[in-house]
């Protein structure tokens, strides 16, 4: 059984690797390929079979899923519908969001997905602004929607791939519609909702009883599931000391409360059995009730969760040993792990795209290889103590490989982070969290209090740990050969006694742990423009150099470009430092991230026209203004700044755009002129003082395509082969401005935008080189 659920998450891994689906008659013909095959009914031939009925079921899935789809012509244009709240909502400055279960449509002839995302601003308009809205309500509202779309760039999160494994296929907001935005009933009764709005009350009664408290969002993500309370400050300590499964329900939790429940019951039958006329062990044996019970508490615990993926895996594991034991069956707990495996994919095919999965069923794993064939000749609190280091050391390192692989980095103070935080967390935080959950105020209060005393204590001495420049080893994520060779050691690390040099399996980690982050040869270099939403953020390499020209936009407080795709991808490719970070101007589509940046990565040096009281300015370890003029050059490369003007700076009333930092790249195989929110006059300017430097072979489109820019004097002077348009989909401005696309079209430019296209990868070698993000890593689920 084991191989053959592997043979099957193998075919459904498969399909989500596929950049076009599978059409209807190949899932005809791969069924009945896989129906032939199970009849021979010989071991090769059922894994195949098996691997044919995965990739059969991820297809059948994921058509069902993409045919509920929003047309294109009904995006941006107002809907009225009626449906229910149908997940706990999530409050944010200026407004709420929250999963909405469309059950009609009003609008004649619209036709909306089953399931959709809804962010609400303001709410003053809203028949009861004060409150939230609660699961299971039913509300009429008018909404705006657009198909799926998220911003694709290497190394980064695939939100069009969660937004299907969550089975939203739209998002959007609701409109301003003052009375036309109604409630129509308070409470729909499923039992979804039933669940979420439990979660809504506990998380309710957590926040008003540590109202304030900096770890009050900790505390609320191991009761209910939820982390989108905890700071981003407090995530980075976390993952730094690698803690982060902890700050979460984790299977650990789940297996402890089971274990709690079902040891209560298992007291309590007993003893029923003195009770005249129970004789509840003579009907049902005291073990199979307390399996049983521990089972269901354990469901109702990963209900609350919110069902993520390592609680499902521990439901599914507890649930399988109390079948076993309930029938009289003996199973390993090989043959738990992988049935529980294979209820996961087969509930849900795109699990298989999060790194909790693999990290989750891999933890697991490396713990059952480690204890194989051990000898537990221990006694007492010894025997417990050396299975549990033993079991950390396991874990620790039998996931190295896989954390490499997924996040190209690995935490070097994890082990000791460890060994404090999951005794503190799993026994002292979390049934003091869970207790006061539970109690009425002032008792819970005072219980979650303490609760909250130890996490802020044990926070504290995390973050000391963190703040040490060896707390992370960071490398380029492996390639597949280095990371199978870093796995084929790890298990020659961990194999049973007896195993010779098990030492040895370290070699195997070399490549992995030393590569270092590609580069062009001397005088050649790479211009990577990510794809960041409304804004620009540009990474510019030489063959030791490295410079970022804008860090892209603040998407809400707390939350940037900077934080979202930049760092993800300097730490992907093994970048640990810049050469120099330069802030064209100060819009916050451009500087927003500058900040996060700083803190996130080490910056040599800091170029902006930036003001000198702004943060960035006064946050960076060395800063220089950008004039017209200055220049370097890195390693047979030459950086030019074309613009600002020095006496630019002296009239207060130019706004920033004017003031944006032009700056000109050339090597041996081309130029790229990058020109930030320069508009009309400035374009002018530039045609008057230095014509001969605007050549270039690839224009980032000044303004975004705005129509103040892009003169047809300027893109004469310039002659681009290549416009870069760095844009946000669907965008408010409407950049970039359909005059301004034909007009590089009509100059038979090659136009390249970031909204369609994802994250720009421009080599500048022997020839120009353009690699385009989602054209390179095509998803079916990517719309066309």
């Amino acid at each position: 059984m084991p191989c053959l659920i592997l043979a099957f998450l193998a075919g459904i891994c498969w399909i989500q690797t596929r950049s076009e689906l599978l059409s209807w008659a190949d899932i005809l013909c791969l069924m009945a390929a896989a129906v032939l095959l199970a009849v021979l009914r010989r071991q090769a031939a059922l894994l195949l079979a098996a691997a044919l009925f995965g990739a059969s079921w991820a297809s059948v899935s994921a058509q069902m899923a993409l045919a509920d789809a929003l047309p294109y012509r009904q995006e941006g244009v107002d809907i009225a519908i009626i449906g229910t709240v149908d997940s706990l909502p999530h409050a944010f400055e200026g407004g709420t969001r929250f999963n909405f279960r469309v059950e009609r449509v009003l609008t004649p002839k619209a036709a909306v997905p089953n399931r959709i995302a809804l962010s609400w601003y303001g709410r003053q308009e809203a028949p009861v602004a004060s409150t939230l809205p609660e699961p299971g309500e039913r509300w009429q509202l008018i909404v705006r929607l657009q198909r799926p779309h998220g911003n694709a760039n290497p190394h980064g999160f695939d939100y069009e791939a969660w937004l299907l494994a969550q089975g939203i296929r739209a998002t959007g907001y609701v409109r301003p519609a003052g009375a036309r935005n109604v409630r129509l009933d308070t409470f729909v009764p499923r039992p979804s909702h039933v669940v979420e709005r439990a979660r809504s009350a506990l998380r309710r009664h957590i926040l008003q009883q540590l109202d304030g408290k900096p770890y009050a969002g900790v505390i609320v993500a191991l009761v209910i599931g939820d982390q989108r309370g905890i700071e981003q400050s407090d995530w980075d300590v976390f993952n730094r000391t690698g803690i982060s499964h902890l700050v979460s329900i984790s299977g650990l939790h789940v297996t402890m409360v089971a274990g709690l429940g079902a040891w209560v019951m298992s007291a309590l039958w007993r003893r029923s059995f003195f009770v005249q006329g129970a004789a509840l062990p003579l009907r049902l044996p005291a073990q199979k009730a307390a399996a049983i019970t521990g089972a269901v508490v354990a469901l109702l615990y990963v209900l609350l969760a919110g069902f993520g993926v390592p609680a499902q895996r521990t439901f599914y594991m507890l649930a399988a040993v109390a079948l076993a034991l309930c029938s009289g069956r003996i199973v390993t707990l090989s043959q738990v792990l992988c049935l529980a495996l294979g209820v996961v994919v087969l509930l849900d095919p795109w699990a298989v795209l999060a790194p909790g999965f693999w990290l989750s069923f891999g933890a697991v794993a490396v713990i059952l290889y480690a204890n194989m064939g051990r000898v537990r000749s221990e006694r007492g609190w010894r025997r417990t103590l050396a299975m549990a280091a033993r079991t950390q050391y396991a874990v620790t390192v039998g996931l190295v490989p896989l954390t490499m692989f997924l996040f190209s980095q690995v935490s070097l103070v994890s082990p000791l982070a460890n060994a404090v935080a999951i005794p503190v967390i799993s026994l002292v935080v979390t049934p003091l969290a869970l207790l006061g959950a539970l109690l009425p105020a002032p008792l819970a209060g005072w219980v979650l209090g303490l609760a909250h005393g130890a996490v802020a204590l044990l926070a504290e001495g995390l973050s000391w740990l963190s703040s040490g420049p060896l707390a992370i080893w960071n490398a380029p994520a492996p390639q597949g050969w280095i990371f199978a060779l870093a796995l084929l050691g790890t298990g020659w690390m961990l194999a049973p006694r007896g195993w010779p040099h098990r030492w040895a399996g370290l070699a195997a980690w070399l490549p992995m742990l030393t590569q270092l982050p590609t580069a062009p040869d001397d005088g050649a270099f790479t211009v990577t423009a990510f794809d960041v939403g409304q804004g620009m953020a540009l990474l510019v390499e030489t063959h030791r150099h490295r410079l970022l020209y804008d860090a892209g936009p603040q998407y809400a407080p707390g939350q940037d470009a900077a934080g979202r795709i930049l760092l993800p991808y300097l730490r992907g490719r093994g970048i640990v430092r810049l050469d120099a970070l330069l802030v064209s101007h100060s819009d916050l589509d451009h500087a927003g991230g500058a900040q996060t940046m700083l803190k996130g990565s080490t910056v040599a040096q800091v170029y902006s026209s930036l003001p000198g009281r702004h943060p960035v300015v006064t946050g960076a370890a060395k800063h220089t203004r950008c004039e017209a003029g200055h220049g370097w050059t890195w390693d047979g490369v030459r950086f030019e700044m074309l613009g600002p003007r020095p006496d630019s700076y002296l009239d207060p009333g130019l706004k920033a755009n004017a003031r944006s930092c032009v700056l000109r790249v050339s090597g041996k195989g081309g130029t790229i002129l990058l020109a930030a929110d320069i508009e009309a006059a400035q374009e002018a300017q530039l045609l008057q003082s230095v014509p001969e430097r605007l050549r270039a072979d690839v224009l980032l489109v000044p303004h975004h395509g705005s129509g103040t820019s892009s003169t047809a004097a300027f893109l004469a002077a310039v002659k681009p082969a290549v416009g870069i348009f760095q844009v946000g989909h669907r965008n408010r401005y409407r950049h970039p401005k359909k005059e301004i696309y034909a007009r590089y079209g009509e100059l038979g430019v090659h136009r390249i935008r970031t909204d369609r296209s994802g994250a720009v990868t421009l080599g500048f070698g022997d020839t120009l080189s353009i690699t385009e993000y989602r054209a390179q890593r095509r998803r079916y689920w990517y719309a066309p």
